[in-house]
């Protein structure tokens, strides 16, 4: 009997048929799919999650307005950090149980580091000139500045220059040349030879000789300078005196920066495996302390005292000289040693007029190299920055607040001096930190302090143990890099056209600006021990004094990456750091990922890694929360499409199960007959659709699919059963004569009815049942469509903006794309086939019409305007429903995206809209072949 209904009502059954495939099959690709993009995001999430350290302890109010209010952490911060967490409070936290590594980070401040650049300017020179003079005008290129520096000259005789000391033994010179004799000038002759570097390097000032008329002579007490700024460039001008032929070189004075910072080297290198990056001498080791050498081995006094230290090989700061150089018009070469042998050689040789003759450009990087020795690095003083301060723009971004110029107190040392060589971008550039200066004790290898430095320390030297090279560093995933580390410069590049054509393209780097913007990480790494002899050293106690650790970086034992019971490890020993110190900043690190942000500077926009923390764990939460929606929402969508079309099939069979009751049919046999019907067909359609998953599968690149397609035929099966249930127990429940009586709802009053459109709609009205039916499925579809879209933008929403989210979202984004587009196609499919079905069950009805007069053209007509009607109805009642169903998820899903999901959800309902017009096209077609007294006959 079974076989039989399935053979005599063949398109029943193959429509059925094909519901059945379409939604087993959709049913198990989207869970494999969901299934797979789920595995595959949890696996880049734990393989990319663990960068160096799983918590950061840092001092009180070491929180940023940006980072409370968004949870990003500026890059680099440390290097805005100096003191804050006292020394016990770093032994009683690395005691701790569950802490593996406990590594600790002291900025002490920077190091001025002076030495030169050389450039070669033989090119340029006369070569048939016995004595000539060039002056080589700098411009120093920096970043995103540019600044004019200090003039250099370079003298070249072809006369010999030689040596010679005074008869009292306190001034010696090797500049010394033989002249045309100037009886003005014969006092500053040095046995019989004038010095023609001295006055222009060393005393421009024109003192008297004990407060006589007459000049002094070269001596080896310093110019007073107290009454010059230390942002005179002349201050840095200097004459390079040179005997020689077609050869001359220029060294231009260049200061460095050098970030000093105190680190536990056991523990540095268990953490980031500082020791595998030395590249000359030795690592420091835990037995390297402060030490102090006798009188007879001092070089600077009765009692110096040393820190060991490790520098790096690059002095992490950039920049260009390009210097037009000029070949000065001196007059006659013979009077130049007596013109420069005086004390009015500095104004002499300003006031020479020149010929530009060429120019030149060398890496400013070049001197560092050339200063690397232990009397390179003077501790008399140092400097320490604070943070960068933003805010945000009207449109959400962030903008860096520029801070007032520094002040020429900054660079003045104890003896009221300026200091010598401040880098132009300090009082030229633009100020983003405030730079405080750090004067040491005037007490330097006296062993103790008296008078006003009473109970201080001398200032110690510093002795270089070996060099490192932070390229050497081993690394983590660049998903998960964060810029927290202590050796990493900021990664800044140009958010716009115009910056990075300021920048040729380039990233932006630290320069020698303090107070700037990027600022360079540790340069020169010293000993947790060391500290002491550096802070009590200064003239002034400071907050390092008594809290001189900036940040504490912690591994913790057992973790392995981010799975509930590492992520317990880590929150266990965050929150014992949190009881015992309430003030500390302690931030839990494990799943942090670079959060590219477009900061706006004074004259450009860049972009810079952030860092987003915990991102691992939020997207860990938001791809179980949508996959577990995601599941449900397939489950319902597949089984109510299934659900409707049993339905629909049931209901066109209402007249043959009638008939079958009054033929004595028992309403269990009926059941069975149904069930049984739709056993055999979903079994047909899971064979089917087995074949098909397996083969879409591959094709899409899906290995779960593929093994899940087994799983089609059994799904297949329980989804055809279980969606004829309701219809089959219904059919049971209808009497014989309720049974062949036409489904339509009882007539109240006659209105006449003037247009096809209005007696489509009266049709729809008539019918409510199987209108509603019809609309469900579209409604349904769109629903889901709008929920899954939600969904997606609003995991992508939780996810987006650091780099590990974006490549999760990249992964997903395939998954999410087929698993909106396959809910509206069965939502629509559903539609489509209840609209077949209703259409071959008013066969009559319209053979009627047809009958009566009604033309092909007005039966198409009426035919498209009902399904227009009911597909209007359903995708916008799904629109609706969809919509509120977001509001219900919470009102978070909607944010920033109502205006993209509401017009995606009206789209939608257009879209089904025109695939329901366009499967009418079929029974519209069939529409001519009615044969009007052949099925009223039927009838």
């Amino acid at each position: 009997m079974i076989l039989d209904q399935i053979r005599r009502r063949r398109g029943r059954a193959m429509a059925l048929a094909a519901g059945i495939l379409v939604a087993a099959t959709g049913f198990t690709l989207l869970t494999a799919t969901a299934s797979t993009s789920q595995a595959t995001t949890v696996g880049t999430v734990r393989k990319n999650a663990r960068s160096a350290y799983d918590v950061l302890v840092r001092p009180p109010d070491a929180q940023t307005d940006v980072e409370r209010q968004s949870g990003l952490v500026a890059p680099n911060f440390l290097s805005g950090t100096f003191g804050g967490i006292t020394m016990d409070q770093y032994r009683r936290i690395r005691g701790m149980g569950g802490v593996d590594v406990a590594a600790p980070v002291a900025n002490i401040g920077y190091l001025m580091v002076a030495s030169t650049v050389t450039v070669d300017v033989s090119r340029f020179l006369d070569s048939k000139a016995s004595r000539q003079i060039l002056r080589i005008s700098p411009t120093l290129t920096s970043g995103l500045g540019s600044y004019r520096t200090s003039d250099e000259y370079v003298y070249l005789t072809r006369s010999p220059l030689t040596s010679a000391t005074e008869s009292d033994d306190l001034f010696e010179s090797d500049t010394l040349e033989k002249g045309a004799l100037d009886k003005s000038t014969r006092r500053y002759q040095l046995k019989g030879k004038y010095d023609v570097c001295f006055y222009f390097n060393w005393d421009k000032t024109g003192r008297t000789d004990f407060n006589t008329t007459l000049p002094l002579k070269p001596n080896i007490i310093a110019e007073d300078l107290m009454d010059r700024s230390p942002f005179d460039p002349d201050l840095s001008s200097r004459m390079n005196c040179q005997s020689g032929q077609d050869k001359a070189t220029v060294n231009v004075p260049v200061s460095y920066p050098v970030l000093l910072s105190a680190v536990d080297p056991v523990a540095e290198d268990r953490l980031v495996g500082l020791g595998g990056t030395i590249t000359s001498g030795r690592m420091l080791t835990e037995q390297d302390k402060p030490w102090k050498v006798s009188s007879a081995k001092s070089v600077h006094g009765q009692h110096d005292s040393y820190i060991p230290a490790l520098l790096s090989n690059s002095p992490l700061t950039t920049g260009t000289l390009d210097a037009t150089v000029e070949r000065l018009d001196v007059g006659d070469p013979a009077q130049l040693p007596s013109k420069l042998g005086n004390p009015t050689a500095d104004v002499f040789v300003r006031s020479l007029h020149g010929t530009t003759v060429g120019s030149t450009r060398v890496d400013l990087s070049k001197g560092y190299r050339k200063a690397l020795n232990e009397d390179s690095f003077d501790t008399g003083a140092y400097w320490t920055v604070g943070p960068v301060t933003y805010r945000r723009t009207s449109d959400g971004e962030l903008a860096a607040q520029p801070q007032p110029p520094q002040k020429a107190g900054l660079w003045i040392n104890t003896n009221l001096q300026p200091f010598p060589g401040v880098p132009e971008e300090n009082h030229q550039g633009t100020q983003y930190r405030k730079v405080t200066s750090h004067a040491a004790t005037d007490c330097v290898g006296l062993g103790t302090c008296q008078n006003v430095d009473y109970g201080r320390l001398p200032n110690p030297f510093v002795r270089l143990v070996g060099r490192y090279d932070t390229a050497r560093l081993p690394g983590f995933s660049p998903l998960s890099d964060t810029p927290l580390e202590t050796y990493q410069a900021p990664q800044v590049t140009g958010a716009d056209a115009a910056t990075r054509t300021k920048l040729h393209g380039k990233p932006l780097q630290p320069d020698r600006n303090l107070g700037g913007y990027v600022s360079p990480p540790p340069t020169m790494l010293t000993t947790m021990d060391s500290i002491t002899a550096l802070t009590k050293s200064r003239r002034v106690p400071g907050l390092q004094d008594k809290a001189p650790v900036s940040a504490i970086r912690i591994r913790v034992a057992g973790v392995t990456g981010v799975d509930p019971a590492s992520r317990a490890r880590v929150n266990a020993v965050a929150g014992k750091i949190r009881a015992a110190y309430p003030r500390l900043q302690v931030d839990v690190t494990v799943g942090s990922s670079p959060a590219p942000q477009t900061v706006a500077l004074a004259s450009a926009q860049v972009t810079e890694r952030w860092v987003a923390k915990g991102v691992a764990l939020r997207i860990l939460r938001a791809v179980d929360t949508k996959s577990a929606v995601l599941f449900v929402l397939v489950l319902v969508v597949c089984a109510l499409f299934l659900g409707q079309a049993a339905l629909a099939s049931v209901r066109s069979r209402r007249t043959e199960i009638g008939t079958l009751r009054c033929l004595g049919w028992s309403g269990g046999e009926v059941l069975r007959l149904i069930l049984g019907e739709l056993a055999m067909i979903g079994l047909a359609a899971g064979a089917a659709g087995a074949v098909l998953a397996y083969v879409l599968g591959r094709v899409l690149g899906q290995p779960e699919a593929g093994a899940k397609s087994l799983l089609v035929l059994p799904v297949a099966l329980v989804l055809a059963t279980a969606a004829g249930l309701i219809p089959a127990w219904l059919a049971t429940r209808l009497g014989p004569m309720e049974a062949v009586r036409p489904p339509v709802t009882a007539a109240r009053r006659a209105r006449p009815v003037r247009s096809v459109a209005a007696m489509a709609a009266l049709n729809l009205l008539r019918v409510r049942g199987r209108t509603l039916l019809g609309a469900a499925g579209l409604a349904l579809g769109v629903a889901a469509f709008t929920v899954l879209l939600a969904l997606t933008l609003a995991f992508r929403g939780e996810v987006a903006g650091s780099l590990l989210g974006s490549a999760v979202v990249a992964q997903a984004r395939s998954a999410d794309y087929l698993s909106v587009a396959l809910s509206l196609l069965l939502g629509a499919a559903g539609a489509v086939d209840v609209l077949v079905i209703s259409q071959r069950e008013r066969a009559a009805d319209l053979a009627v019409l047809r009958a009566t007069g009604w033309t092909n053209r007005e039966l198409a007509k009426l035919t498209l305007y009902e399904g227009v009607g009911l597909a209007l109805l359903g995708g916008l009642s799904g629109a609706t429903a969809g919509l509120a169903g977001v509001l219900a998820l919470g009102r978070g899903v909607l944010h920033g995206h109502l205006f993209t999901i509401t017009g995606s959800a009206l789209l939608a309902a257009l879209a089904a809209t025109a695939l329901v017009v366009a499967a009418l096209a079929v029974p519209i077609r069939g529409l001519s072949r009615i044969a009007p007294a052949h099925l009223l006959a039927a009838d």
